[in-house]
């Protein structure tokens, strides 16, 4: 037995909204109900782990990364009750945006940005979580169109120092988040961070603390038009630590969607 899903697309001016054909999606049902357990299974480490640190679960946002997986997979996801979607790569989720365009999805950039696509980004995405220059903010920041909302954006923190991964030096931090703050159409919000992938999760905390302690520092310094609220941190095999260690946001995929396809 299979489920079939239709949707219809729209005729409007962004790329979220051009038109796509209508389309039938076949998808065994046992995929869909795969998907609605997994959420469930999260959703209960989240609470348990908001629990154990005397926060409540709305203090919680859960991104569900889906990088690599189709757009069918993410309208699962939604029929589910998940609302916010991250993905890595601009040219990737143009298509899933423009094929999920009848859906109340908020979408959230978490992977690493080019100065060169920061136009096509700011059209795609409500959220940007990887901002790591001076040069890739003022691209986005040019990139607003007239009467466009401010742009929430996180300062991806480099904390290990990896030379395999994006992001600024721990000491660039709080120099960049000024600079952020003097360009119109941009809301710094807080920081990002992908720490090393250990096993265990007690050696990633201090990672997740550190971030913590960082974003603290910033928001000490009171510079105008800068939050530190936001702490983006966590992905499916540590994210339980990092809502201990302060998250708001966690990005969760292959909890959620299964191993990249």
């Amino acid at each position: 037995m299979r489920r079939v899903i239709e949707w219809h697309g729209f005729d409007l001016a962004s790329p979220k909204n051009m038109r796509v054909a209508p389309a039938r999606l076949n998808l065994p049902v046992e995929m869909a109900s795969n998907i609605r357990e997994n959420i469930a299974r999260v959703e209960e480490r989240i609470a348990a782990a908001c629990r154990r640190s005397g926060r409540r679960r709305d203090d919680v946002k859960l991104v569900a990364v889906s990088k690599t997986h189709p757009a069918e997979l993410i309208r699962l996801a939604f029929e589910a009750g998940l609302r916010d979607f991250g993905e890595n790569r601009v040219q990737e989720a143009k298509s899933k945006v423009q094929a999920l365009a009848d859906l109340d999805a908020t979408w959230h950039l978490v992977g690493h940005l080019q100065s060169n696509k920061a136009r096509l980004a700011r059209e795609l995405f409500e959220w940007v979580h990887s901002l790591d220059s001076l040069r890739l903010a003022e691209k986005l920041a040019q990139a607003a169109a007239p009467g466009d909302a401010r742009l929430p954006v996180l300062i991806e923190v480099n904390l290990a120092g990896e030379t395999s991964k994006a992001g600024v030096r721990a000491g660039e931090v709080a120099a960049l988040a000024e600079q952020i703050a003097q360009l119109e159409g941009l809301d710094l919000r807080g920081l990002m961070v992908i720490p090393p992938f250990l096993e265990n999760q007690e050696e990633v905390r201090p990672y997740f603390r550190q971030l913590r302690a960082l974003a603290r520092d910033i928001e000490a310094r009171i510079l105008p038009g800068v939050s530190m609220h936001e702490l983006s941190m966590g992905m499916s095999h540590d994210f339980e630590v990092a809502i201990e260690e302060g998250a708001t946001i966690v990005r969760v995929g292959t909890a959620i969607f299964g191993e990249r396809t």
